[in-house]
């Protein structure tokens, strides 16, 4: 591998074979690899392998804009989104350009060389390298690979079962005709109880705190109608267009009618589960819909598990373990072979990385975001990161046609670097607009972001498509030089 290249594309999972897609079709004259700091394809696709694991967004949004998504399920599982993501870089040669087991571990920017240095560890052996480019593309995700969010409780040592988080599932887990207890009421949960609940005696999804989940078909009929009838391409974009369009509409219903919209979603579980169900209790959120993220069950997958008596819904605290379970603050007992604890993830943004600016450290939580792409005071840098409220992969591809634009408009005029400078005065707010506890515990290491355009990201494709796809570059923010 050379020592040098135009742009370095940090992560090789679904938003860095997007980036080398965009890059090796728009920015054909500049040169351009991929460093994954694992051995494998797919990033979040690759590292999870629990029961269950599968899409929360609809396939034609989650897949990508260049190359549609193919199967008839628009809630796919885990191995085909794998699987898709692995061919897509197969077909257009992306995974040539990728090298396997560079970790890396700092960033250094030099003005005078207009260059970043990149420190690496590479192979098994952790050998120290060094790589030179003049943009960097970060798609290395927005958690810790290394571990999730894994809260302690009393007792725990005096279990006798196992205890076991989701994002360090082992393929020889065994759970079949086990008592179950999943504690956390996540996506996660919602997605691996149902498939836990076909073999395991019993599963108890044990939450603090209810959440939204709303049942939706795992198939889009009219979807699938649309691609018997017109060519794929065009059917595809149509069934992509209203998708994004009836998910936007459902978020603002959320956020201007929250009342009527909590009704609906209670009448759904309703429907589901009987009128005898305490639905309020466990799935009446304190919190008002959006807030956080809602949680999907493909055909009420997850609502006909508790139906059939194979899964159990406790919104309890836990007061400590015991040798054969859990000790509720309310006095119940639950008996368990196995605890699983989906209890989030660890928010880490670029990976943690140590960043340096011309000699002096420049942390992420000194920054504001600028238009959710780029940060202040860090120049020759993006980042992919995804919606809150919609598909990874509509916020995603924006960024990697904006950063193709950007280094267009930087060749066309000789430029060596690009910079945002905020303004000396300028109203903030936290990073991210939402409640949840992963978001919540990372907001101290997060950058901030300003209350209006460009230092604001809104959280909706079509004020994104017109700012990144088609907004001036030249904004009187963005200094070229």
């Amino acid at each position: 591998m050379s020592d040098y290249v135009d742009v370095l594309i940090v992560g090789a999972g679904l938003s860095g074979i997007a980036a080398g897609y965009y890059l090796q079709a728009r920015c054909p004259r500049l040169s351009w690899t991929i460093l994954e700091a694992r051995d494998s394809i797919g990033g979040t696709w690759d590292l999870f392998r629990y029961p269950g694991l599968r899409s929360d967004s609809d396939m034609y949004t989650f897949g990508y804009r260049f190359r549609p998504w193919r199967g008839d399920e628009a809630i796919a599982g885990g191995a085909a989104i794998l699987q898709y993501i692995k061919d897509t870089a197969r077909e257009f040669g992306i995974d040539r350009r990728i090298r396997f087991r560079h970790r890396v571990c700092g960033l250094s920017w030099s003005s005078q060389t207009a260059r970043w240095t990149v420190d690496l560890q590479r192979g098994a052996a952790a050998e120290p390298a060094q790589l030179r480019c003049k943009f960097l593309f970060m798609c290395s995700g927005y958690y810790r690979y290394d571990q999730g969010y894994a809260p302690t409780w009393p007792g725990m040592a005096d279990f006798q079962g196992e205890i076991l988080h989701p994002q360090a599932w082992r393929d020889d887990a065994d759970y079949a005709g086990k008592r179950v207890v999943v504690i956390g009421s996540g996506a996660t949960a919602v997605t691996m109880i149902p498939a836990l609940a076909k073999r395991a005696k019993h599963v108890v999804m044990l939450q603090r705190s209810p959440t939204y989940v709303v049942s939706g078909p795992s198939r889009d009929a009219f979807s699938l109608k649309l691609r018997a009838r017109l060519p794929f391409k065009l059917a595809s974009s149509l069934a992509r267009w209203r998708s994004i369009l009836r998910s936007m509409y459902f978020y603002s219903a959320a956020r201007s009618k929250p009342a009527l919209v909590r009704a609906n979603i209670l009448a759904g579980v309703r429907a589901q589960l009987g009128a005898d169900f305490d639905v309020e209790r466990h799935f009446g959120p304190r919190y008002q819909p959006w807030d956080q993220r809602l949680c999907l069950a493909p055909d009420g997958d997850f609502f006909k598990a508790i139906a059939a008596g194979r899964a159990t819904v406790k919104t309890d605290e836990i007061e400590r373990f015991t040798e054969d379970g859990i000790l509720l603050r309310s006095g119940e007992r639950l008996s368990a072979d196995l605890v699983i604890t989906a209890t989030g993830l660890v928010m880490q943004l670029l990976g943690d990385i140590a960043i340096q600016v011309d000699g002096a450290p420049r942390r992420l939580n000194e920054c504001l975001s600028y238009k959710g792409v780029m940060y202040s005071g860090i120049p020759n840098l993006a980042s992919a990161f995804g919606y809150t409220n919609a598909s990874w992969t509509l916020k995603a591809e924006l960024i990697c046609e904006y950063v193709c634009r950007l280094l267009r408009h930087m060749e066309r005029h000789g430029c060596q670097r690009c910079l945002p400078r905020p303004p000396e005065s300028l109203e903030t707010q936290d990073f991210l607009e939402f409640s949840s506890g992963y978001v919540r515990r990372a907001l101290d290491g997060l950058p901030r972001q300003g209350k209006r355009r460009p230092w604001r990201a809104y959280q909706n494709y079509l004020k994104d498509l017109v700012m990144l796809r088609y907004g001036r570059l030249e904004d009187g923010v963005l200094e070229f030089s």
